[in-house]
């Protein structure tokens, strides 16, 4: 049997007397997409603060390739392979769009820091190959114009997706991206599924959250579905649109 590429066993998190998440079970396949949906407040980004260890889990285990990460700081997870985003962008104050997106390389970079700090060549051949990769991945998502600009001037929608650049320059073998739509605008939009689905396609397992059902539905594998941090349903975008439960938990809501 394969080995999932995340592995979530009954996961609860309880903060005070809210049960922010609540014996939740699921896993993903390796080289898949998959989308983690629900109304807000369902519990979706403290999983994934829980699945990378920001918050300890009250309950449960993750497992990453049969790894169990509990106790793993984030430097340890990111290594294993395991890199995130966030609901807002975090990009570096300070630097450029191109230094941020090489700041997701230094876990990969392989060059002693002296050889780097005396520019021996070596590091300076590394480094070349570094800022190659990270100008062939900003100019994938229209931001190699803006490398020299500082990170901070870009609207919303290019943070975001600059985030997203960072976190492949770290080599991961899977992404949590949350709510990686945030700020796009439709053509932004459908350029985010075709990198996601081009990131899908060379092998890199993805888990995101998101509110954008007509990317959801158009790009995942697998739909997993929260209401109230507890699992309402899992299974392909065809499933998911016609199940009671997902439609009760949304429009059931609002009604």
């Amino acid at each position: 049997m394969t080995t999932p590429a995340l592995d979530v066993s009954n996961i609860s998190r309880r903060f005070g007397g809210l049960m922010a998440v609540d014996d939740v079970s699921f896993s993903v396949a390796e080289g898949g997409l998959s989308a983690l949906i629900g109304p807000n407040g369902a519990g979706k980004t403290t999983l994934f603060n829980v699945i990378t260890n920001l918050f300890a889990p009250s309950a449960g285990e993750a497992r990453f390739f049969g790894h169990p990460l509990a106790g793993l700081d984030g430097h340890r997870i990111a290594r294993l392979g395991l890199v995130r985003t966030f609901q807002t962008a975090r990009v570096f104050p300070g630097m450029t769009t191109l230094e941020n997106a090489l700041a997701g390389a230094h876990l990969s970079a392989r060059a002693h820091p002296v050889a780097q700090m005396l520019r021996l060549p070596g590091a300076r051949t590394e480094e070349r190959g570094l800022r190659d990769k990270a100008m062939a991945l900003l100019d994938l998502v229209g931001l190699s114009g803006f490398a020299g600009s500082a990170a901070t001037d870009l609207p919303m929608g290019a943070q975001k997706n600059l985030e997203v650049i960072r976190a492949l320059m770290a080599n991961p073998r899977m992404l949590l991206l949350d709510e990686p739509a945030a700020g796009l605008n439709d053509s932004e939009t459908a350029d985010l599924a075709a990198l996601l689905s081009a990131i899908r396609d060379i092998g890199i397992t993805i888990m995101v959250v998101e509110h954008n059902m007509s990317l959801v539905m158009g790009i995942a594998d697998q739909v997993i579905v929260l209401d109230a941090g507890k699992l309402v349903a899992i299974g392909s975008p065809a499933q998911i649109q016609s199940d009671p439960r997902v439609i009760e938990a949304y429009v059931g809501l609002e009604a």
